[in-house]
């Protein structure tokens, strides 16, 4: 299942080597759904969809396309 969210770029942060196999980006988006509240919500891209931020400016408007995922947190 597919979401969607337009806003402001806030942040965006450089590509990390997590592991051999496994690069991750981070940004951070404000959503444009409440202006009087804005809401400031940090995205991740892995893997070859890093390099998809390159053409981004902080401050720049976008709309993307994201898929949630997680898994059940379980006390240690």
């Amino acid at each position: 299942m597919g979401y969607d969210a337009s806003g402001k770029l806030h942040a965006i942060g450089d590509t990390v080597q997590v592991s051999e196999k496994f690069t991750k980006r981070e940004f951070v988006l404000v959503l444009a759904d409440n202006p009087k509240y804005p809401q400031l919500v940090q995205f991740q891209l892995t893997g070859d969809r890093c390099s998809q931020l390159d053409g981004f400016q902080v401050g720049e408007e976008v709309r993307l396309e994201f898929s949630l995922r997680g898994r059940e947190w379980k006390s240690p």
